[in-house]
């Protein structure tokens, strides 16, 4: 009398189960097409599959294959990250590795950077994951930080934050509505990107919520994109620190990490800001 009973009551667990896991899936893809202005026929035709499949994956009608998950993530260009949650939310396991940079696996490509960080002294540089937080500093970085803040300590690892909190760096930024603005594009950008990263969204509605951002900025402005060479100006008392910077990304990387780390070199724009910077590495080291 066990077997009869268990069995069917097997099948409709299995049966309640798999609706969730489709719903969702149907969600994520609906979401990255509207991302990607994809109507679900443009999707089909780019993905190789038939539009009648597809919609019946969406409405959970259809279970896809693992290979037909990975043509619809390279048709929408999705990120390694959103790739995993496409395919755990289609009930396979994640493809792509999240290794720590910490981890003896990425031992070398932490050397790497290292060596990055250390070439560019005496001139600040970054490493930063896809939410901007800060993961490594050179040593001119952390002196020039120290110098625009008096000494002080910022009360954030994260730059974004940094710069729009006005009890943290943003007071030492004397270009502080271009620098900001060009920074809440770039994160509009992501958020739109990448509808399913509710941690970048929830970056954005916490920094516009600081006082004397103003309302405009709230809204998304299609129209105007990031500036592709912003010069950030930083002071304290009469000195001026100008850098302008480039971002170094990894190519073609097959690690969740990896894909998101950013180094961030700033170069000085003018001969002070070099000497500048000099001088407070001469200071450091007790030469001056």
């Amino acid at each position: 009398m066990v077997r009869p009973r268990t069995a069917p009551y097997a099948r409709r667990v299995n049966r309640a189960a798999t609706p969730l896991r489709d719903v969702r899936l149907g969600a994520l893809l609906r979401e990255w097409r509207a991302a990607r202005r994809l109507s679900q026929m443009d999707l089909a035709l780019d993905a190789g599959v038939s539009p009648r499949h597809l919609s019946c994956v969406e409405t959970g009608k259809a279970q896809p294959s693992r290979e037909m998950v990975a043509r619809l993530a390279d048709a929408l260009d999705m990120p390694l990250r959103e790739r995993n949650a496409l395919l755990v939310a289609a009930g396979f396991a994640p493809r792509y590795p999240e290794t720590a940079l910490a981890t003896p696996e990425l031992s070398q490509v932490r050397r790497a950077i290292e060596f990055i960080l250390a070439q560019q002294e005496p001139y600040p540089a970054f490493v930063l994951n896809r939410h901007w937080d800060v993961l490594m500093a050179n040593d001119a970085a952390l002196r020039v930080n120290a110098f625009v803040m008096n000494g002080r300590a910022s009360a954030h690892t994260n730059m974004i934050r940094q710069i729009f909190d006005p009890a943290d760096l943003r007071g030492a930024v004397d270009n502080w509505e271009e620098v900001a603005g060009d920074l809440i594009r770039h994160l509009h950008g992501e958020v739109a990107a990448a509808p399913s990263d509710t941690a970048a969204r929830e970056l954005l509605d916490e920094v516009l919520a600081y006082p004397g951002v103003p309302a405009r900025w709230r809204l998304r402005d299609v129209e105007s994109a990031p500036t592709p060479l912003l010069t950030t100006v930083l002071r304290r008392d009469e000195h001026r620190l100008r850098f302008f910077s480039t971002i170094t990304t990894f190519g073609t990387p097959h690690d969740v990490t990896l894909e998101e780390l950013r180094i961030e070199c700033c170069f000085p724009v003018d001969d002070a800001t070099a000497a500048l910077c000099r001088q407070l590495a001469s200071r450091a080291k007790g030469e001056g």
